[in-house]
């Protein structure tokens, strides 16, 4: 079917419209909750129940969503993003918060969360060719850090100036949540005017594979990367934006609307290093790119607490995150690529749930060696040495395994 002219501008618009809310909401929403009364360990574990829940809810979303619809699995991530910002707004008590956090879509590490990612992976290589899948990968994420960085600067800047104008923190706190919620509202609105040219295409046949997760003949390969997946994203949840943000708090007594500045230079740095991965795995190939970008941005993450001064931390982390995201867009690509057209959403929310379960344990972790002041900066050594032999048992897994473009550029150089 295709291509609506609006479709693939009116995806970027509404990626960009909720890596803002994410971004906008993560450095506060640590603040919020302790001055809401949780403590540091109730905290770690609210984050947990949010990115536990979020698996349970995506992975059925999703694993459903070339059947059931993309359209209306967008609208309702849309629903429950709005639903757990009302909550989270209405509400002190620990208990309707995590229920809120586990049903909801609410992001605290500033990163993507829901069954979006996974619809709109799918419904953007359906609209473009193998050649430029990467390259639109990388504007997509691109567009993401932008949005995500821009949120963070006015998430954190809004809040500390409301404190200025007399607001408690609390309340201050309560603005940025109303304004993530109304976030959610304006996807909603937009998500209506998707086309059905992003559905997936029917595909029949007596000889299919039994389905699992949504899944055929890309079954084993998807799981495979699922696993590795889940091991990274088990050390990023150690580092999740929100207690990073805490971290510098902490240790250095920086301010909100700092930390909010200091996320900002680090995501903008993270969407040029975006940018960058599409032009490199054109040359490289796309495990190569994921892999040899990686590994040095691990080894700098490690760095950041070793650092004796803020503006040497600050170096180190914005540093990191200058390269920390080459992978994501080379990642991405890589799975819609080696997996079938009606198998795309399912693959790309197999792998997200996976990542989601992965990233689910780890903040809980961080939580208790926060409290722990001699501990305080164990997550980012934990973080940068599990990402380091995830990239070397990725590497050594897939290497052999190429999408069509490289395959097709190998044929032609024979």
């Amino acid at each position: 079917m295709p291509a609506r002219s609006h479709d693939i501008p009116l995806l970027f618009t509404t990626r960009i419209i909720r890596l803002f809310c994410y971004g906008f909401l993560s450095v506060v929403l640590a603040l919020y909750l302790i001055q809401a009364g949780l403590s540091e360990e109730q905290i770690g574990l609210l984050f947990t129940l949010t990115l536990a829940g979020d698996a349970g809810i995506t992975l059925w979303l999703t694993t459903n969503a070339d059947r059931f619809g993309r359209r209306k699995t967008l609208i309702a991530g849309a629903l429950l993003m709005i639903g757990a910002g009302v909550a989270f707004i209405l509400t002190k008590n620990v208990v309707i918060l995590m229920a809120a956090a586990i049903i909801g879509v609410i992001s605290p590490s500033g990163n993507e969360i829901g069954p979006f990612l996974s619809c709109e992976q799918a419904a953007l290589t359906q609209l473009i060719s193998n050649e430029r899948r990467t390259l639109v990968f990388s504007w997509y994420n691109l567009a993401g850090s932008f949005a995500t960085a821009t949120g963070a600067l006015s998430g954190g800047w809004l809040a500390q100036l409301l404190q200025d104008q007399g607001y408690s923190a609390l309340n201050a706190y309560k603005v940025v949540l109303m304004g993530y919620a109304l976030g959610g509202v304006l996807l909603l609105v937009l998500f209506l005017f998707v086309s059905s040219a992003v559905e997936a295409p029917l595909v029949t046949g007596q000889n299919l594979p039994k389905r699992t997760l949504g899944l055929h003949r890309s079954r084993n390969v998807v799981l495979k990367l699922s696993g590795l997946f889940a091991m990274d994203a088990f050390a990023g949840g150690l580092v999740v934006q929100s207690m990073v943000a805490y971290w510098f708090n902490l240790k250095f007594g920086v301010q909100a609307g700092i930390i909010g500045s200091i996320f900002f230079g680090a995501n903008v740095l993270a969407g040029f290093s975006a940018l960058m991965a599409g032009r490199m795995a054109k040359r490289f190939g796309l495990i190569n790119t994921m892999v040899f970008t990686h590994v040095p941005s691990n080894v700098l993450l490690i760095l950041v607490p070793l650092m004796p001064n803020l503006p040497l931390a600050i170096t180190m982390l914005l540093l990191r995150f200058s390269i920390s995201q080459m992978d994501v867009p080379t990642r991405q690509s890589y799975t819609m690529a080696v997996v079938q057209p009606d198998e795309r959403s399912a693959a790309s929310g197999v792998t997200a749930i996976a990542r989601s379960v992965g990233a689910a344990i780890s903040p809980s972790l961080t939580g208790l060696l926060l409290s722990a002041p001699a501990l305080i900066s164990a997550p980012f050594f934990f973080c940068g040495g599990l990402k380091i032999i995830y990239d070397l048992l990725l590497y050594r897994s897939f290497k052999q395994i190429k999408p069509p473009e490289e395959t097709s550029k190998a044929t032609s150089v024979a």
